[in-house]
């Protein structure tokens, strides 16, 4: 059995404006949540996410985050089938993730839940 997609992210550079854009579209839920917002989808089986602004580069992205048992051991096996960390394991009170490129560049998040 393969590791599920549990959560998803928008990044930009204004929170408030892409939040009002997306909840008015879809009529998702939004949260602030220091420097996120979270995103309810109000799916029961949906997955959930949030709105982030970096405040630098890259300003523009979707990204999804695969849950797994072990971030670094999951970025040591990108390494070794050809892709790259982008960003190393960080934790967070929730839990630690990490962001890898494949090997055709698209940015994948890393999940482990605490």
């Amino acid at each position: 059995m393969g590791q599920p997609v549990v959560h998803f992210e928008i990044g930009c550079r204004d929170a408030g404006k892409t939040a009002n854009f997306f909840s008015q579209l879809f009529g998702w839920n939004m949260q602030a949540a220091g420097p996120a917002t979270m995103i309810q989808t109000g799916a029961d089986s949906g997955i959930q996410g949030h709105i982030t602004s970096l405040g630098h580069e890259p300003f523009h992205y979707t990204m999804f985050y695969v849950q797994v048992d072990d971030v670094k051991a999951y970025l040591d096996k990108v390494a070794a089938l050809g892709g790259k960390m982008l960003v190393p394991p960080v934790d967070i009170p929730t839990g630690t993730f990490a962001w890898f490129a494949d090997p055709e560049g698209n940015t994948i998040g890393l999940w482990k839940a605490k």
